[in-house]
This record gives structure tokens, C-alpha cells and sequence, in this order.
């Protein structure tokens, strides 16, 4: 039977990180596999690399930092890339030459609202495909654009320190919860599910999630 409330589907990811691309696909074609559960699909923001300055560094600088060589990323990043285009996403590892902080690309998610989910996307498209800058106000305001949100409101917005406590906050919240890898979904408040899982195995977690909350509510009802 439907449920006759959406099943709340959260998930904490970063937009730079490969496998919150990978997962943000993933978690999309499980929800396909079960349409007949209807479903609230919710953002939350996560800073890997939280050292980062609001500035952003060079991807190389940030590559050596992190992996001790562009190379050795380079074996790594091939394998991420293979996964990727399995889902039909392209992550064109060449092109990327920024590594940005990330919160005031969380700040659009934020500020999208319902378009949470299109914001999203349109930044990681930005990032792994297109090797745009997303430490660039200008770019960041295009990409509000290009999903329908006033550029030149956004724009001026970027310019304020709007929402940077809320987002840091949040943030630092799911590290204080113990999310200490992403992308990790949470299905109804209730059911973790850590990594890009496959989308069977997420629908899966969909499933359950939406018969745990049935039989809360069958026993809450009143008699």
C-alpha cells in the first residue's frame, strides 16, 4: 500500500566529493524503482577538506596536500570516473583546476528551496564536468540562473554573509551526529545508509523504511 505521507529521504553530502555525485544519481534511480512510495528527497550540507579557504586553492596544490601527487590522485580518480560514467554522469578530471570551499555553493542549495535538488546538480555538473570555479560569485550566480532563480538577486546575496552560520552549523551538526563519510542517506529518520550504495539496495532501504513507518503509525492509531 502507498504511504500516505512522503518518506523523508535526507541526505548529507558535499559537492565536490565524487561518490555524493555518484550517490545523488543513485539515490534518484531508486526512487524511480519505487514509485509507488511517495518520497520528501532533502539536501544537507557537509565540508570534506574544511580547511579550505573561502578563496579556494589550486586543485593541484590541493591534490599534493591531500594525496602527495597529482599522479597518485590520478590512479584513484580513474576508478571514481569509471563509476561515474556507469551512471551516465562525466567527471572530467582534467578540467578541474579549483578546489573551492564550498560554503556558499551550500548557501544556494539553501536558498533554492524546492529546487534544492535541480541547485545541486547544476553545481556538481559545474564542478566535475564542466571545470568551473566554484569560489566565483559569478558563476555560482549563472548556475542559480540557469535553474530559474534571479541572477541578479542571487548575486547580491553572494556578497553578504547570509546563511553562512546556518550552513556551517548544520554542517558541523552531521560530523557531531557521526556522519563521517559521505554521501550518507537517512530514510525516515530512522534508517542510515552510508556510501553510494547501488540503487537496488537503496530502493531497498526506501521499502523498509516506508513499512517501519506503517506499522508506527498502525500502532499509534487509536483503537
Amino acid at each position: 500500500m502507498p504511504a500516505s505521507q512522503p518518506i523523508s529521504v535526507d541526505v548529507v553530502s558535499d559537492i565536490v566529493c565524487p561518490w555524493c555525485f555518484i550517490g545523488k544519481r543513485r539515490i534518484e534511480k531508486a526512487i524511480a524503482l519505487v514509485p509507488h512510495i511517495p518520497v520528501q528527497l532533502r539536501f544537507h550540507p557537509y565540508f570534506l577538506n574544511d580547511w579550505i579557504p573561502r578563496s579556494g586553492i589550486s586543485r593541484e596544490d590541493y591534490l599534493t596536500r591531500k594525496f602527495g601527487s597529482v599522479a597518485r590522485y590520478g590512479e584513484i580518480a580513474r576508478r571514481v570516473q569509471a563509476a561515474a560514467a556507469e551512471e551516465g554522469l562525466v567527471y572530467n578530471i582534467d578540467r578541474i583546476s579549483r578546489q573551492p570551499n564550498k560554503t556558499d555553493a551550500h548557501r544556494l542549495i539553501l536558498w533554492a528551496g524546492d529546487r534544492g535538488p535541480q541547485m545541486k546538480q547544476r553545481l556538481m555538473d559545474l564542478y566535475f564536468t564542466e571545470g568551473a570555479d566554484l569560489t566565483d560569485n559569478d558563476v555560482l550566480a549563472q548556475a542559480a540562473a540557469d535553474i530559474g532563480l534571479p541572477r541578479d538577486d542571487v548575486a547580491e546575496r553572494l556578497t553578504t554573509e547570509d546563511e553562512v552560520d546556518l550552513v556551517t552549523r548544520a554542517a558541523q551538526s552531521a560530523k557531531e551526529a557521526g556522519i563521517d563519510g559521505v554521501p550518507c542517506f537517512i530514510f525516515a529518520n530512522a534508517l542510515a545508509v552510508s556510501g553510494a550504495q547501488a540503487p537496488e539496495y537503496l530502493a531497498n532501504a526506501i521499502e523498509r523504511a516506508a513499512a517501519d513507518v506503517a506499522r508506527r503509525d498502525g500502532a499509534t492509531a487509536p483503537a
